[in-house]
C-alpha cells in the first residue's frame, strides 16, 4: 500500500497505513514476517531527500520506548530486531523511494508467532493491552525521536543495544562491534584497526 501510494503520487509526509494482518509481511533480506490478527503492522510514510543511516536508530529507540511505556524493558538487537529477555517482540524494515521513506514497524501485541531461527514474545505477555493502544503511543514516540537530536538518539541507542563489544562478521572476516559514531556508522575495531560500516556489511 504505501509503495502504490508514492507510485501513484498520493503519499504525503508522515502519512501512516496500518494493516489487521498481512499475507506477505516481510523482513530485512525479504525474509517472513508472520502477521497475525491482533499485532501492529504498520508503514510509516516520511519526506526524505536522502538516505540517513541515523534513522533506524531513532526509529528503534521510539519502538523501545513505546514498550517502556508499558513496564516492558526491551534491549536493541542491530539493525532492526527489539528484543524482551532476549526474545523477539518486534521488527524494523526501511526502504527508501525515490524522496520517501518507508518505515515499517511490526510489533507482537496478541500472538507471536513459532519461528525456528530465534525465541519470540509478546506484549501480552507482560501486559494487557491492544493494537490500537500500542500505535497510539508509538506515534508519540516516533515524533519525538525522529525530531531529536542525534547526539541523544546515539547516547539512547548505546544504553539498550545488545550485541556491542561482541564479534562479528565483517568482509569475510571477524571483527568487534564498538558502537555507532556521530553519523550512524557502526564502528568496528579490526585488530589495531577501526573501521566504519554500513548497513549490510556486517553481520551479527
Amino acid at each position: 500500500m504505501a509503495t502504490t501510494m508514492i507510485a501513484e503520487h498520493r503519499a504525503g509526509d508522515h502519512t501512516a497505513i496500518v494493516a489487521a494482518a498481512q499475507s506477505a509481511g516481510r523482513g530485512r533480506f525479504r525474509r517472513k514476517w508472520v502477521s497475525h490478527h491482533g499485532n501492529l503492522y504498520a508503514s510509516f510514510i516520511y519526506g526524505c531527500e536522502e538516505r540517513d543511516a541515523r534513522l533506524s536508530y531513532a526509529v528503534a529507540i521510539a519502538v523501545a520506548d513505546t514498550l517502556f511505556s508499558f513496564g516492558i524493558v526491551p534491549t536493541i538487537k542491530w539493525p532492526n530486531d527489539i528484543l524482551v529477555d532476549d526474545k523477539k517482540i518486534s521488527g524494523i524494515l526501511i526502504e527508501y523511494y525515490g524522496r520517501f521513506v518507508v518505515v515499517g514497524i511490526g510489533i507482537n501485541v496478541a500472538t507471536n508467532p513459532s519461528v525456528a531461527e530465534y525465541k519470540t514474545t509478546k506484549v501480552n505477555d507482560f501486559v494487557m493491552v491492544n493494537e490500537k493502544d500500542v500505535l497510539t503511543r508509538l506515534m508519540k514516540y516516533l515524533d519525538k525521536w525522529i525530531k531529536a537530536d542525534f547526539a541523544i538518539v546515539r547516547e539512547r541507542w548505546m544504553s539498550m543495544a545488545t550485541g556491542l563489544n561482541t564479534t562479528v562478521k565483517y568482509r569475510g572476516a571477524t571483527a568487534q562491534l564498538m558502537g555507532i559514531n556521530e553519523n550512524g556508522a557502526l564502528v568496528l575495531r579490526c585488530g589495531t584497526r577501526y573501521v566504519l560500516a554500513y548497513g549490510d556489511e556486517i553481520m551479527i
